[in-house]
């Protein structure tokens, strides 16, 4: 028998408190997050898990290392299968314009000092009103959030008919080494027409989607305890340090580091 899923019920305030504002949650396998919007902007990060959310059209999978930008205005919902421990840093609209905030949903890189200062603040979370001490943090992030990189949706989904086959399978098999060359020909094109069109339509080569798709696997295996050598194994890896090298880049961190330092 599946367990009933928990209903989040969206921060429901006319006015933010202060221009930006924390909030930190410890939220439940099975969380729906319902449809819904406000007149502030928000960034959310996760401690652990990954983020899954649905905004202008898209679908957002974002790992950790990854936080997810909603502009104000932004219709947003999702949910998440496992457990999680996350933040939402609402921004008021005039600020997030004035900094120079994305004006569309994506996910933004987390760079290790901006990973500090969050857990900083999980370990330490400020109680309104806000000390002289915790805005100056607080507007530091704010710089930091500014200038970090786009990502995009982090793991992009496609419209056109051919490629959305192709990461359709890979999604079904994320242990697949099938070449881009075996791909294309088990899908009956080329592989110098897959490729071009997994540039034109993802934004990056799908060799690369290949690995944030499997990095993105992984978390909730190594959240739930599986060891690296198995989950290397089940994404299709011959060895455990190539998948430790792949985590490692991706995420700036390795998968041991990562589950000692979750929430």
């Amino acid at each position: 028998m599946s367990k009933k899923p928990f209903i989040h019920t969206p921060l429901e305030l006319q006015t933010l408190p202060q221009p930006v504002f924390l909030q930190l949650r410890s939220m439940p396998e099975g969380t729906i997050y319902p449809p819904h919007q406000h007149l502030w902007g928000e960034f959310v990060y996760s401690f652990s898990g990954v983020l899954a959310m649905q905004a202008e059209g898209k679908e957002f999978r974002v790992p950790p290392s990854f936080g997810l930008w909603h502009p104000p205005g932004s219709r947003h919902h999702g949910s998440n299968r496992h457990a999680s421990y996350h933040c939402s840093l609402y921004i008021d609209q005039e600020l997030a314009a004035e900094r120079g905030m994305p004006e569309k949903t994506c996910a933004l890189l987390v760079n290790p000092m901006l990973r500090a200062m969050l857990n900083h603040l999980r370990l330490n979370p400020p109680q309104p009103p806000y000390s002289l001490e915790e805005n100056k943090l607080l507007d530091v992030i704010l710089d930091q959030l500014v200038i970090t990189p786009s990502a995009g949706s982090y793991l992009p989904d496609s419209n056109d008919p051919l490629l959305n086959k192709v990461l359709s399978y890979l999604k079904d098999n994320p242990n697949s080494n099938c070449s881009i060359k075996a791909l294309a020909e088990k899908f009956g094109t080329s592989e110098r027409t897959l490729a071009r069109k997994a540039q034109q339509d993802l934004g990056i080569a799908l060799s690369e989607w290949r690995q944030r798709l499997k990095v993105m696997r992984s978390v909730p295996m190594l959240q739930e305890g599986a060891s690296v050598e198995s989950v290397a194994l089940d994404l299709g890896y011959s060895t455990a340090s190539s998948f430790i090298a792949m985590f490692r880049r991706l995420l700036d961190t390795t998968p041991d580091e990562y589950r000692k330092n979750r929430g």
